[in-house]
């Protein structure tokens, strides 16, 4: 019965506490606010499991947490430097025409991973992208270029529009210098074909972030 009854308290200083920090997504949620989160979960668990422990004492803690919580929100929402501290700056990825090596770094993301977030977005061809930025949130927001665009009601009217909807999805050969076979096959070419490209170009596979060749067998690479 005193687990159950702890178990209440803590769903309803949970909730009180929840109410009080403000709507907020868990995508939307920054490295602090997850830390914040995972504080206070584990002060309201140990809380109820701890039978030996007070629970006034856990209550107390989950006050203290929430209070800090709080107050750091209203000093982070007036205070922009405060809020480029706790919740981090964005970092551009993809900009120029090329990626962000150094961002990447700091970002912990590889160039694979920078293209699944565009893809997730609707982006399937690099040479669309105009800019990508990492938000505090963690998430990927992408600019395409402006030929790029989605078409409007207005530009639908144009039936030779209506007939380039159809986006064009790249092959994607090499991807942080590693030659993806499949892509290769479906893109009907061989080894002997790449390693030959890349020796007429003097590129080194290594050096290749990213190497691509579209439906009309344009290639484009990137290097690091």
């Amino acid at each position: 019965m005193e687990t159950i009854f702890r178990s209440v308290v803590m769903f309803l200083a949970l909730f009180i506490i929840v109410k009080i920090q403000g709507k907020k997504q868990i995508k939307n949620l920054t490295f602090y606010d997850y830390v914040l989160s995972i504080a206070i979960g584990s002060i309201a668990a140990d809380s109820i499991i701890s039978l030996d422990t007070p629970l006034y004492d856990g209550l107390m803690a989950l006050a203290v947490f929430g209070l800090i919580g709080y107050i750091m929100s209203v000093i982070s929402f007036n205070n922009p430097n405060v809020s480029e501290i706790l919740d981090g700056q964005p970092l551009i990825l993809f900009e120029n025409g090329n990626f962000n090596y150094h961002n990447l770094e700091v970002a912990k993301l590889n160039v694979a991973k920078v293209l699944e977030n565009c893809r997730l977005k609707g982006c399937f061809d690099i040479n669309e992208l105009d800019c990508a930025v990492l938000e505090a949130s963690g998430d990927v927001s992408i600019l395409l270029k402006g030929n790029s665009q989605p078409l409007t009601s207005k530009d639908l009217k144009n039936s030779m529009q209506k007939n380039n909807l159809k986006q064009s999805l790249n092959y994607e050969i090499i991807v942080d210098g590693v030659i993806n076979e499949t892509e290769l096959k479906k893109a009907k070419k061989t080894k002997t074909w790449l390693n030959n490209y890349l020796k007429e170009n003097k590129k080194k596979l290594e050096n290749i972030s990213l190497l691509v060749i579209d439906k009309k067998g344009k290639i484009t690479i990137f290097s690091k």
